[in-house]
């Protein structure tokens, strides 16, 4: 797995699109779209698959679910994921995250709980990733 964070409009996508370009076979899905967020990954026949917006799809998730429920859900989620995978010698995913811990704490409990959802849920894509790279202003950080 390839873990992408940056700040919101910094260059994610394009950054992505040109490293990921030499994949013909890929899947983009996109909470950006309205896409939802995928349990497994079984039901597309692509070599790479690339999730964007972890950040939407962590709020939809922490708006009704307790942080600690929603920590767990999400760790099935990369379990499946991950097992996805690496069923396949050519697989690859891709995870693309907007970084929504900087500035002021929101003062709403539920905008709080959303904030604290998407850091854990970060560290632990970060913990699985094989590779993580910071994007800001279209210019990569590898930092694993």
């Amino acid at each position: 797995m390839h873990f992408i964070i940056g700040g919101a409009f910094n260059g994610k996508r394009a950054w992505v699109k040109n490293t990921y370009n030499v994949y013909e076979n890929k899947q983009w899905v996109s909470a950006y779209d309205n896409h939802p967020l995928p349990k497994n990954l079984i039901e597309f026949a692509h070599d790479v698959v690339i999730l964007e917006g972890v950040e939407i799809w962590l709020k939809q998730l922490s708006a009704t679910i307790v942080a600690d429920k929603c920590r767990e859900i999400w760790s099935n989620y990369l379990e499946n994921w991950l097992t996805w995978e690496q069923a396949g010698f050519d697989r690859k995913l891709v995870v693309i995250g907007t970084d929504i811990s900087k500035g002021i704490v929101p003062m709403e409990a539920e905008k709080r709980r959303w904030r604290d959802v998407t850091g854990w849920a970060y560290q632990d894509i970060t913990a699985k990733s094989e590779k993580v790279d910071v994007i800001w202003y279209g210019l990569n950080q590898k930092i694993k």
